[in-house]
């Protein structure tokens, strides 16, 4: 079980589409608008995980025709986000909207964000701890999974709310945007080769 809490932690930590643009709604709209993604994000990411431990995601990606419109349509919008945070230019906004992107917004990135997919399919289908009660270890799973991501995401809101008022010099801030699109767009590469 400890292991599998170590690689929940270090799994969700690193820069993905979900903490990335946690950090970037924070930066952009502040805690409350950031909040409402982040409980979307929740939804979403509990979602991916019903879905893998329910099986819809095997039968969905059976069909390789499906499986390749899905993962071109989730590395589009990925690239996309990745582009709107490099040319965010000299504030750290991540991606610049009229609105904050929502509750919907969260579930939404969720449902493309390939990296969500190969963590918990990952998480799910490895790291046994009762494989006697299968049923008893997803629903623990489940627990020490959200008991992680919840804080993960809300250091994430409040490190974009802290980059913000920093008020960083504009080549640094420049940096910080075109540092955090190379690493969005790494580590959705490295989800999508570990799905291939």
């Amino acid at each position: 079980m400890l292991t599998f809490a170590l690689a929940v932690f270090f799994l969700i930590v690193t820069p993905g589409p979900g903490v990335l643009s946690t950090a970037g709604v924070g930066a952009a709209f502040g805690a409350k608008a950031g909040t409402r993604y982040v409980c979307g994000l929740f939804i979403g990411t509990n979602l991916v995980c019903l879905a893998i431990v329910s099986g819809l995601t095997a039968v969905l990606f059976a069909d390789a025709r499906l499986r390749g419109v899905l993962f071109f349509a989730s590395l589009a919008y990925l690239i996309y986000l990745a582009l709107r945070i490099a040319l965010a230019g000299s504030k750290i906004a991540f991606m610049e909207r009229a609105q904050p992107p929502g509750v919907l917004g969260g579930i939404l990135l969720q449902a493309v964000n390939p990296k969500a997919y190969a963590v918990n399919t990952a998480l799910f289908t490895g790291f046994g701890f009762m494989p006697q009660a299968l049923g008893l270890e997803i629903g623990i799973k489940f627990l020490i999974l959200n008991a992680i991501w919840i804080p993960i995401h809300f250091g994430w809101l409040w490190l974009g709310i802290t980059l913000r008022r920093m008020n960083l010099p504009t080549r640094t801030q420049r940096i910080i945007n075109v540092a955090m699109a190379a690493s969005m767009l790494l580590v959705v590469a490295l989800a999508s080769f570990s799905q291939g």
